[in-house]
């Protein structure tokens, strides 16, 4: 992260005020693990790395501990980005199944045909990636097939409960790809039976058959947990990730 950057934000967006700026170019960094869950957030550094003032820095730092993205920490003094757990990761993906698997069930009874030849290219696109350990590829296939997913869904309150946890859940979902990188060729049930899902799922949508297409996505985000928690190897699967851990 760095001036040129945040030049590029302020180009794109003329008018838009400094510190608004600097929250978005923050918490993008965040959400895609660019900036480490539990890195100390220093304001002075970053001010000079962005070649602004302290105070547009100070008050973007400020706004994303109110949305729960930065947080302090007992007995110790400054801002940290949120850190990532099992715990939270599991009650998050129950959130997840809920809202995921209704969508699936109501694109596959009302998805245009368009909608199903976009999801299954992003499908075969992914499972493609899995089979080659393409990072690149499968950050660009997976996040985008379930949001395409949930906005043709057609139910308004879905698509706002996806967009409320889609922030934490882009950190989380980075988060399993940076453990395909880690592993390199390591073995792991997941990556067999993974790159799959997304095909079964849109399989299900395109034989019209919404209760299968539920079930299939029930099945891909099990899947997702059963990944990371085997990712730990008995032990915390983030530790990996933290910036003081590294």
């Amino acid at each position: 992260m760095d001036k040129y950057e945040l030049k590029r934000y302020m180009e794109a967006e003329p008018g838009a005020k400094l510190r608004d700026l600097v929250m978005k170019l923050l918490y993008n960094e965040i959400v895609t693990l660019r900036i480490l869950p539990g890195t100390k957030l220093n304001v002075n550094q970053l001010a000079a790395a962005l070649g602004v003032s302290r105070t547009p820095v100070a008050e973007a730092v400020a706004s994303l501990a109110e949305i729960g993205f930065v947080v302090s920490r007992p007995g110790q003094s400054g801002s940290f980005v949120l850190d990532l757990n099992m715990v939270d990761m599991i009650n998050l993906y129950h959130v997840r199944n809920a809202i995921e698997s209704e969508a699936a069930y109501l694109c596959a009874s009302a998805a245009s045909d368009t909608t199903v030849r976009e999801l299954t290219l992003l499908a075969e696109a992914f499972k493609s990636s899995v089979e080659g350990r393409d990072i690149r590829g499968m950050r660009e296939t997976d996040l985008p097939f379930h949001q395409l997913l949930i906005r043709s869904c057609g139910n308004p309150y879905l698509i706002q409960s996806y967009e409320n946890i889609l922030p934490k859940l882009t950190m989380y979902q980075a988060s399993m790809i940076e453990f395909v990188g880690q592993q390199g060729n390591k073995a792991n049930p997941w990556l067999s039976s993974v790159k799959y899902n997304h095909v079964s799922v849109v399989s299900a949508i395109r034989m019209r058959m919404p209760d299968l297409a539920r079930q299939s996505m029930t099945e891909h985000i099990r899947t997702s947990l059963n990944y990371t928690s085997l990712s730990g190897e008995g032990a915390d699967p983030f530790r990996h990730l933290r910036r003081n851990e590294r």
